[in-house]
């Protein structure tokens, strides 16, 4: 399928913190503003060159970390304006920036002139004990004043961060942190619940964390849906809750198949078809070296992917895009977990319901088995 001529998702990687969090496996480092000035030099270049050789249009682009907002307006606006020059980005496109509350002064004035209409902050909990926990550096008062000053400079799309069966939460806490989402109005909250993933400080002491069980979770998780709901949250996708509208257009590149380039290091791209990355180091990302990922856009691929996705898959845009009905095998696997309430399945559509989020791993696994 070509898609030359389908804009893409600029996903742009500033890996950068003040501090570890201690659940948190991403690749970013401590650096000072030398290091600042010298990367958005480098990303500049990397935006330039790939610009030049892939010669397509971005309709979104993603500022994410580490923590972006480390680089301050100015950087960070010449990197979009760079981004702007070289993937010929519109003014409709949707601009991104991550940002975390720590700091009282992000510059949100300075960015939205340059062009961002997006922020995404990283809240986590509007209870300063869970807070602390999750070693944030930020407490709840932060987070306030932070989301007035970018409503204040013009930002009304703005995305909260909110972290599920976390240490000390409670369903009472949980739903004061929901409620401070509603209250500052916010367009878009994503809810994950904590994953320990290997390699971080809370791997390490994960025996000694005191965490809601299996059941607990998926209690405190269908809560927060249904929370969310009430206060006119749609959910979308299995951890991404919006008003009408306000879905993140450059995430739902990736949960759609659809193509984007990944650029600083870790970061992944889908582009013409084959999937690549950059190395977890500077100096991979720096000698431009990338490592082949295997072939991307395959119909296996594209409903592990729109599964997530509330709409699931609608079996018209599937032809229309493969050239052929979805097979019929797969639709058998998924009927199978209709009367356990985990599928839905109509004549236009097939879809995990919020029950069978939960277990959308091992659901779409036995579907596409």
């Amino acid at each position: 399928m070509n898609r030359k001529n389908e804009p893409i998702g600029l996903y742009l990687h500033i890996p950068f913190c003040r501090s570890k969090c201690p659940y948190c496996d991403f690749f970013s480092q401590r650096a000072d503003e030398t290091a600042y000035d010298s990367y958005t030099a480098l990303l500049c270049e990397r935006i330039a060159l790939y610009g030049k050789k892939l010669d397509r249009r971005a309709d979104t682009v993603y500022f994410g970390g580490g923590t972006p907002s480390l680089l301050g307006a100015q950087r960070l606006c010449r990197i979009l304006a760079c981004a702007k020059e070289s993937f010929n980005v519109g003014e409709d496109a949707e601009v991104t920036l991550e940002v975390n509350p720590e700091r009282k002064n992000t510059g949100f004035d300075e960015l939205r002139k340059g062009g961002f209409d997006r922020v995404s902050i990283g809240l986590q909990s509007a209870n300063d004990n869970e807070l602390r926990l999750l070693g944030r550096p930020h407490s709840a008062e932060n987070a306030s004043e932070c989301i007035k000053q970018a409503q204040a400079a013009g930002f009304d799309n703005i995305s909260l961060d909110l972290m599920i069966a976390t240490p000390a939460q409670t369903r009472d806490s949980l739903k004061r942190s929901i409620d401070f989402c509603a209250e500052h109005g916010a367009a878009h909250v994503s809810a994950y619940l904590l994953k320990i993933e290997p390699g971080t400080v809370f791997y390490k002491k994960k025996d000694s964390l005191v965490l809601p069980d299996e059941d607990e979770q998926a209690e405190m998780y269908l809560y927060a849906a249904g929370v969310l709901r009430e206060y006119g949250y749609a959910q979308y996708e299995i951890s991404n809750f919006a008003k009408a509208g306000r879905e993140s257009r450059h995430n739902l590149k990736y949960w759609h198949d659809e193509e984007y380039l990944g650029l600083g290091p870790s970061a992944h791209s889908f582009i013409n078809g084959r999937r690549f990355y950059f190395d977890r180091s500077f100096e991979g990302f720096r000698s431009n070296t990338t490592e082949d990922d295997g072939e991307g856009g395959s119909m296996e691929e594209y409903i592990m992917l729109g599964l997530r996705l509330s709409e699931g898959i609608n079996f018209k845009r599937f032809e229309s895009r493969f050239g052929q009905p979805i097979p019929n095998e797969y639709l058998q696997n998924a009927k199978k977990f209709t009367s356990a309430g985990y599928t839905e399945l109509t004549d236009e559509y097939m879809s995990l319901t919020a029950k069978g989020f939960l277990l959308s791993n091992a659901v779409i696994g036995e579907i596409l088995a």
